[in-house]
């Protein structure tokens, strides 16, 4: 027990040491002309040191919210905003991935096109009808991967409510508190770890693996060079493959902050009682509610 509160310790203090580092030589830290940074930024990004610097900054806000709870309510507001800008933007996408099949079932069909030549603002492409087709995946991975978070604020993922619908207000919001620490956090946490180093495996030469030490990075760093994955399911197919790795990431890193998000206003709302449930709460509205909304304004 002792060694496990003296190891946490330590943790935080070194995640403390090195996010003040990282943020006053940002310069040092992020040139990657010099490999070793490279490999420093592949080891570092899934680490021990990472896990305890964003702790710290998690930890740090919420003791100053329960003093200023109007402060927690500021960053509360302001995380919510990030998923759903990231969410909103990210949903066109599904615009996107109709009028381009539209575009490929029309050229294919009707005017048996072998490529598809498009030049948005003056940026030119040009790929083969399966190339395109293949794309569709992407789009499609883009909304899954960059709207969970935004669905999440909304509202709009499928909940179980046999028990938690019964149950009184504060009572609700324990329950949300409890399942943003003991699952949202922990699951895309273990997922990022591990994601990490999928993605830098399809980036560079040599491999990097999540067992290897810094020492052990860093020695790659003297063969270390980009390899990026290019091959698809076909020949011809989209060849932009480590896209979805990155995609993966960034999904852990939306929904991350909303579980972290989502812990806070389970606090202010458990604190301030039902009268603050949906506080600053920026929902959508479509279709009535537009209409209902429009006519209390005039």
């Amino acid at each position: 027990m002792l060694d496990g509160v003296i190891w946490i310790l330590q943790g935080m203090w070194g995640g403390l040491t090195g996010l003040i580092y990282v943020l006053t030589h940002p310069a040092t830290v992020f040139d990657f002309s010099d490999k070793q940074n490279l490999m420093r930024l592949v080891y570092y990004g899934a680490s021990v040191e990472l896990f305890f610097a964003v702790f710290n900054v998690v930890v740090a806000i919420f003791v100053i919210g329960l003093f200023r709870r109007e402060f927690l309510w500021r960053v509360v507001i302001g995380l919510e905003a990030f998923s759903n800008t990231i969410g909103r933007v990210a949903a066109w996408a599904g615009l996107i991935m109709v009028l381009q099949q539209v575009m490929v079932v029309f050229l294919q069909s009707i005017f048996r096109v072998a490529d598809i030549s498009l030049g948005p603002l003056g940026l030119a492409t040009d790929h083969g009808v399966a190339w395109w087709a293949d794309g569709l995946k992407f789009h499609n991975a883009v909304v899954v991967a960059l709207c969970a978070a935004w669905t999440f604020v909304q509202g709009g993922h499928v909940r179980v409510d046999l028990f938690y619908a019964q149950v009184r207000h504060r009572t609700k919001r324990f329950i949300d508190m409890m399942g943003a620490l003991l699952f949202m956090i922990p699951a895309m946490t273990i997922t990022w770890f591990y994601a990490w180093f999928f993605m830098w495996r399809h980036l560079i030469t040599p491999p990097v693996n999540a067992t290897d030490t810094l020492d052990r990075t860093l020695m790659k760093a003297v063969a270390v060079r980009w390899n990026v994955e290019t091959t698809g399911f076909s020949p011809s197919g989209f060849n932009a493959y480590f896209l979805f790795k990155v995609l993966i990431l960034m999904f852990c890193l939306t929904v991350l902050v909303q579980a972290i998000t989502f812990f806070y206003r389970s606090y202010l709302e458990f604190v301030e009682g039902e009268a603050s449930a949906g506080k600053h709460l920026d929902k959508d509205r479509i279709g009535d509610e537009t209409a209902e909304a429009a006519a209390e304004i005039h």
